[in-house]
């Protein structure tokens, strides 16, 4: 249908399918850069998981919706916790495997909550790890 729409106000198809073209492959390299983690993130205040990705640079925890979501965040963490996800949260998190691990990262602003399969634990707390090993033991 909306292609129908664009041919008919003149814009060539053709400029069309460079410009998905383009959203597409951006997206790939996105998820494909380093230290890049398949995230569900619940803001405060909303009951909705946004599902995305997410890689960490230094202390701040970058998001970015997905797919094209234009949806991006920069979180400054003060602090972050894992622990599994319950029944009830479970039921949300889709394409997370069956025992996701939900991080509470303490900001400025209040408590974001994001969620990543298990294998991807380290990586969800990037340069937190390290605190949560040691109170561990």
């Amino acid at each position: 249908m909306i292609w129908a729409i664009l041919a008919l106000i003149g814009v060539p198809l053709w400029l069309c399918a460079v410009a998905i073209s383009v959203l597409v492959l951006r997206n790939r390299h996105l998820r494909h850069r380093p230290g890049n983690v398949p995230v569900r993130l619940l803001p405060p205040g909303t009951t909705r998981w946004r599902r995305g990705h997410g890689v960490w640079v230094s202390d701040v925890f970058a998001w970015r919706g997905s797919p094209a979501a234009w949806r991006e965040e920069l979180l400054q963490v003060v602090g972050a916790t894992t622990r599994s996800a319950d029944a009830e949260e479970r039921g949300h998190l889709h394409r997370l495997g069956g025992a996701p691990v939900v991080a509470d990262l303490t900001t400025t602003d209040g408590i974001v909550r994001v969620a990543a399969a298990a294998a991807h634990r380290p990586a969800l707390l990037g340069p937190f790890a390290a605190t949560e090993q040691a109170s561990r033991k």
